[in-house]
């Protein structure tokens, strides 16, 4: 069963890691979410659930508006041919809906299948956002205490220029 937006809001809080969460109508586009949460401070960000021909499972987190190509990003991470994961397979592994995905649904990756891949630049942010779990929230922190959380899930993760 996977990991609640509650349970996932206070292990966060028992791991010691300062994050503020914003409560907002559901949001299942990047231009969704620009449209509803006003001037909510800190880099917001995408997250892309993908598998490669040998079946690896990726998943990148990058700038909202940062340009996807799928054939150039399979180079920078020493991936095969890049596609979208399907919905089911997102469930299964992260425990998330479309729309939904988020590093922080590594908690629900017990089997650590997901290679994460954060974007390079990002990481330089004051602050990252991301849903809890749930497209109806905004939890921004740092990106250290994203490093910590990553970390605490038992994944390794690269920082790439993406």
């Amino acid at each position: 069963m996977p990991v609640t937006c509650e349970e996932l809001l206070a292990r966060l809080d028992e791991l010691g890691l300062a994050c503020q969460t914003h409560h907002h109508p559901a949001a299942h586009t990047v231009e969704e979410s620009k449209a509803m949460r006003g001037d909510l401070p800190g880099t917001h960000c995408k997250n892309l659930f993908l598998k490669d021909k040998k079946q690896a499972l990726w998943l990148l987190v990058v700038p909202e508006d940062a340009p996807i190509n799928l054939k150039e990003i399979k180079t920078k991470i020493g991936s095969n041919h890049l596609s979208f994961a399907k919905p089911e397979l997102l469930m299964e592994v992260l425990g998330v809906t479309p729309g939904s995905v988020t590093p922080f649904a590594l908690i629900n990756d017990t089997d650590h299948r997901v290679n994460v891949i954060l974007d390079s630049q990002m990481m330089q942010a004051d602050l990252v956002n991301y849903h809890p779990l749930s497209n109806t929230m905004t939890t921004a922190l740092s990106p250290d205490d994203l490093r910590r959380f990553i970390s605490f899930c038992g994944h390794d993760f690269r920082e790439v220029e993406l």
